[in-house]
């Protein structure tokens, strides 16, 4: 039987379309979505380790959507799959005001980064920052990436080089790594007037403004853990 969710307007159904899009343009993969108290966690990964010598951290984006009623959801699946439907769903919309059902696509069972879940609850203010930090750090980060790697260059190298690039602490904000301003910027969670709030628990930190969460696992055996 397929699973599905319902979104109360026509609205949420673009804003969940634009999150996916911005994401899907970092990391073609997948997503994954989960049903809490009514409320759908929609989690992406901007970036994650592709294995045991890969030295990235496990950075996610999260946006959250109300719901017109609880399901049982807890899936992962393929970004592009969902962004077909919602398309389909959008261009189909004649009541911008009714609620949007939408069919959840087939589900992959090999994302690595799906296998972790962020805490719920726990976190600990630690205090805030400004927008223009991240905002230069990730475009630091970018602009360092697209000098070293040339074109045609090969993969593993490719990750290598991103993997040192967005592990880097933010100079002035060294509990984030830059992957975390990149993924930020990337996701559109930035607003020029807006703070951003830091919350830390566990091997876990979070990057909270109006417009979404950014979520960073660091390492067990981090100095920082």
């Amino acid at each position: 039987m397929s699973k599905s969710f319902s979104l109360p307007d026509s609205l949420s159904l673009r804003d969940l379309q634009v999150y996916l899009s911005r994401a899907g343009r970092v990391e073609d993969g997948s997503v994954r979505l989960i049903q809490a108290a009514g409320v759908l966690a929609v989690y992406t990964a901007i970036l994650y380790p592709r294995g045991l010598l890969d030295s990235s951290p496990t950075v996610l984006g999260l946006r959250t959507f109300a719901l017109t009623a609880p399901v049982d959801l807890d899936a992962v699946v393929p970004v592009r799959s969902l962004l077909d439907r919602l398309a389909r769903l959008t261009a189909a919309v004649s009541e911008p005001e009714a609620a949007v059902t939408v069919t959840v696509p087939l589900e992959v069972t090999t994302v690595t980064w799906a296998g972790i879940s962020p805490p719920t609850g726990g976190w600990t203010l630690l205090g805030q920052t400004d927008a223009a930090l991240l905002e230069g750090a990730a475009k630091t980060g970018i602009e360092e990436v697209a000098a070293v790697i040339p074109s045609g260059t090969g993969a593993q190298i490719v990750q290598r080089v991103r993997s040192e690039v967005w592990s880097r602490p933010i100079p002035g904000l060294e509990i984030v790594p830059s992957g975390a301003a990149f993924a930020a910027v990337s996701l559109g969670f930035l607003a020029k007037d807006e703070p951003v709030r830091l919350y830390e628990t566990g091997l876990w930190t979070r990057m909270s403004t109006s417009r979404g969460h950014i979520l960073v696992r660091r390492k067990s055996w981090s100095l920082q853990a």
